[in-house]
């Protein structure tokens, strides 16, 4: 039977908040006809009032893409006529223009926001933070190991753990509806312009020593 060899565990962790780089906003779009396929972004007619909104307040045609097509039919029976809700995912990449897109959306009137997915550039700071905490368990380990007069000898196991605590983002649907022309007061856009979320990163590092 394997003996195991005398060790000492410590453990370390560290935990920072992240901002969101990035955003996707995921739209619904209520249209009178059915197009379907790429056509659907130059032909229905609603999809391409928002589009050509979209780009005029500056985001390229290629952040706007076509997700699903649902047809929608009162009777129950596919006609010619029967509409479509059109589902469209906009990338919006510089987030100092998210308030002013969400606005845009807002004032298209068969456009609804459904949800916005934020992204995170998390990769980086995971491995700067994973470095992190080694070294600080690394220093921890030393100064048990001095404090009980043993050697540290080398690393008999490794435990790397990480977990992201993000908070739900919350807005108000109602919020997004068609503006009169006539209000004079800045919109309230129920829905947060920046989203953040915990980065936890913990290790449990068993140590090998010298014998007690």
């Amino acid at each position: 039977m394997e003996t195991k060899p005398d060790t000492i565990k410590i453990s370390a962790s560290h935990k920072e908040e992240i901002f969101a780089m990035r955003a996707d906003l995921y739209v619904t779009v209520k249209g009178a006809s059915l197009v379907s396929g790429a056509e659907a972004m130059k032909k229905a007619k609603e999809v391409s009032q928002l589009v050509e909104a979209v780009t005029s307040f500056g985001l390229s045609p290629e952040a706007v893409m076509l997700q699903g097509v649902r047809i929608e039919t009162a009777s129950g029976t596919l006609l010619k006529s029967s509409s479509a809700a059109y589902r469209l995912k906009i990338r919006c990449q510089d987030l100092g223009q998210f308030a002013g897109l969400v606005d845009v959306i807002a004032a298209q009137k068969n456009a609804s926001l459904d949800r916005v997915v934020w992204k995170y550039d998390e990769d980086e700071a995971r491995e700067r933070m994973l470095t992190l905490v080694i070294e600080k368990a690394k220093t921890k380990a030393e100064n048990v190991a001095a404090s009980l007069g043993v050697k540290l000898l080398g690393v008999y196991d490794f435990i790397e753990n990480i977990f992201d605590e993000e908070m739900p983002a919350m807005y108000a649907p109602q919020a997004l509806m068609k503006r009169s022309v006539s209000a004079a007061a800045e919109p309230n856009l129920g829905i947060e312009i920046q989203h953040n979320k915990n980065i936890h990163v913990s290790v449990d590092v068993w140590y090998r020593v010298s014998s007690f």
